[in-house]
């Protein structure tokens, strides 16, 4: 179209030029080709969506305090119920169910990993600090409806393997009052209470179990922890439901778990994502830091205290007064708590091996930053690349992972790790109690996990659920011994 453009515009220079005399010649400026190439980018940019909330008369029918209002207390029992599969259906019309794909394209390439190097099919993971776009669709449960919600897809490395493999079982975000300045209907609209919640796909996990029962496990274990609960999805964008599939709904920490697991919400919560979130010495970045409260607020003196008192000279020469010092501004029995239960069911992608997942809360009583886990698909197994940590951490570089490292070379520290390492595996992590559970849960899901369809299922087969199912009850006996021989 420029090219067209470009050349007709010449040829009217040059027809002109033929009718005038020498005195009169006159030629196309820069400005002007400008011109002509900035009203074609106008043209081209014609047929992409724009969107123009025209879906703004409408009258919330289903509204009631109790389900919609942000009044209502959050609503575990219903929401994040333990003993059934629950339905959600998601509906996005067809224009903005396109526009979401083509924002995929623009970040990751081509569905199906046709994208020619941009996306996971063309050569690795797409490194981006976007996220993806919101649209305004409904979301239906139990024969209510909630109205022009915040849609979105959500992940990073699973988001885009899953994208670049051609399955659409993606992962979401839902945020219930995203566009509350659009429609005044839904102002501070809430799901039972809720805000914000994702819908995990349950990526690299055949069981769909890892990360519900993970989170479970920390809750059991005494620590902050998101709900979690399993859900068969349907999404309408334009041609009736489609079954996507079963997915794992979760709490968000910056949500209700800070507002119901911890007595006060007003301190600094922090997404780490990046080098300087291994604590290494010298790697602090407030970029990393990532504040999902008080985002205005350019204060990030309590994470620069935790660094100083983490590396401070007197840790070998004064251990005592290093662990005094450390426990000012960090949760460590905390930490170490959650240390030992990641390490007894294995985790890999997480602190210790990956830079993220996991979040940091200066609780106000305490004045201290506390740990709480985030991202558990990839739990209760040995894992990826290195696979997961042993636990007495003989595979660890402890000056690129000090919080793990150098509390681990601690003697009072290293006690207070392994009596919750006995605690958790005693208590809570039992051989005979979570092949119960698995049990439980595998005859809950087997009958929604082996309808999946092609192109919206990571199952090559039915039988890929129970060997998943055998792979988690072997793994906790393999854990059990590992524990005792670790101990003993």
């Amino acid at each position: 179209m420029k090219k067209v453009s470009l050349l007709l515009l010449l040829a009217m220079h040059f027809t002109f030029l033929i009718s005038c005399s020498d005195d009169d010649v006159i030629s196309a400026t820069d400005d002007e080709v400008e011109a002509v190439e900035e009203t074609d980018d106008e043209t081209e940019d014609e047929d992409a969506y724009v969107e123009s909330y025209a879906d703004s008369d409408f009258e919330a029918t289903d509204w009631t305090d109790a389900t919609h209002s942000k009044s209502a207390d959050p609503n575990f029992d219903v929401v994040f119920e333990d003993n059934t599969v629950k339905r959600l259906d998601l509906v996005i019309t067809e224009e903005r169910w396109q526009s979401m794909l083509d924002d995929m394209t623009s970040l990751y390439g081509e569905f199906g990993g046709t994208g020619g190097g941009r996306g996971p099919g063309g050569g690795g993971l797409v490194e981006t600090d976007e996220d993806q776009i919101f649209v305004p669709g409904e979301v239906f449960f139990e024969d209510k409806e909630w109205y022009r919600v915040g849609l979105r897809f959500k992940g990073n490395s699973s988001l885009q393997s899953s994208w670049s493999a051609g399955i659409l079982k993606l992962s979401f975000k839902l945020d219930f009052d995203e566009f509350e300045d659009e429609y005044p209907q839904i102002d501070n609209q809430r799901f039972y209470g809720f805000k914000k919640l994702s819908l995990k796909n349950n990526y690299n996990d055949k069981s769909m179990l890892r990360e519900k029962v993970a989170t479970d496990l920390f809750r059991e274990a005494g620590l902050a922890s998101s709900h979690a609960s399993i859900y068969e999805v349907y999404v309408d964008h334009g041609d009736g439901p489609e079954y996507f599939g079963v997915y794992t709904l979760v709490e968000e920490v910056d949500d209700t778990v800070i507002d119901t697991q911890f007595s006060d919400n007003d301190g600094n919560l922090y997404k780490p994502d990046g080098d300087g979130a291994s604590f290494a010495d010298g790697s602090f970045s407030e970029d990393v830091f990532v504040k999902k409260t008080n985002e205005d607020e350019a204060d990030f003196s309590d994470i620069e205290s935790l660094f100083a008192a983490l590396h401070a000279d007197n840790r070998t020469t004064d251990p005592e007064a290093w662990r005094t010092q450390l426990e000012t501004v960090f949760d460590t029995d905390t930490f170490l708590n959650y240390l030992a239960v990641n390490t007894v069911i294995q985790n890999w992608d997480t602190y210790g091996r990956m830079t993220h997942n996991y979040f940091l809360y200066n609780n106000p009583d305490t004045e201290k930053l506390s740990w709480i886990p985030w991202d558990n698909n990839e739990a209760l197994q040995r894992g990826n690349q290195q696979g997961s940590l042993a636990l007495d951490f003989s595979d660890l570089n402890d000056t690129e992972w000090p919080l793990i490292g150098y509390m681990y070379e601690d003697a009072t520290y290293k006690a207070k790790y392994d009596s919750y390492v006995q605690e958790f595996a005693n208590n809570v992590f039992t051989v005979s109690g979570m092949q119960a559970k698995y049990a439980a849960y595998a005859s809950l899901v087997e009958s929604y996990a082996t309808a999946e369809v092609e192109g919206y299922t990571f199952l090559n087969s039915s039988a890929d659920f129970q060997a998943a199912i055998s792979e988690l009850n072997s793994h906790v006996s393999e854990r059990a011994t590992a524990v005792d021989n670790y101990l003993n």
